[in-house]
């Protein structure tokens, strides 16, 4: 009997490894739909995220559908909104956090001019890439219900998050949800 209790033991060790990975496996494959959002992140039922071309402050001209498969995080806001003005070095600070990821970060700016973006960036100190929705038009197609709005696209082009008002994007439970979320399938 003594002769068996080694292999019980090898047999036991053998198990827990397995379950172990099996189990870090899971884990890393999970869904975006089993990530649990911060707080302030409405989950949204998944439609098709409108398509858009618009060109940024140099001109060069971005859509959305260039960005498929891949997470995207599409932020509308304006230089005469307060909370916008109180999230966006957040999310100047978010920018940086995730350089070097798979994340596709739009600013999208609301009806206003590139003077007008240019001088509010000045006055913050800000340095950030975005895109003008000049006429206002997509904005109206996205139909967001204020400004400041977010909304994390799915690699398939689906709405899936939305965060109403500002967020503190750079704060660590917010920078693990996205981590988690580029990890995941969608």
């Amino acid at each position: 009997m003594k002769h068996l209790a080694p292999q019980k033991n090898y047999l036991l060790i053998l198990l827990t490894m397995l379950a172990l990975f099996c189990l870090s496996v899971t884990s890393a494959n999970s869904s975006a739909a089993d990530i649990k959002p911060p707080k302030g992140l409405l989950i949204l039922k998944p439609e098709p995220a409108p398509d858009f071309k618009l060109a940024d402050t140099d001109g060069k001209f971005t859509t959305l559908s260039a960005s498929r498969n891949k997470w995207v995080f599409v932020h509308f806001w304006a230089s005469w909104c307060g909370p916008c003005r109180k999230e966006l070095p957040a999310i100047q600070k978010l920018i940086e956090k995730m350089k070097g990821t798979s994340l596709k970060i739009i600013m999208i700016n609301t009806a206003e001019t590139e003077d007008m973006i240019f001088n509010f960036f000045g006055k913050l100190g800000l340095d950030m890439p975005t895109l003008m929705d000049s006429d206002g038009q997509v904005t109206e197609q996205w139909k967001p219900r204020g400004l400041p709005v977010t909304i994390l696209v799915d690699p398939a082009g689906n709405k899936r998050y939305m965060a109403l008002g500002g967020r503190p994007w750079d704060s660590k439970a917010y920078l693990e949800f996205l981590h988690k979320l580029l990890k995941s399938k969608p």
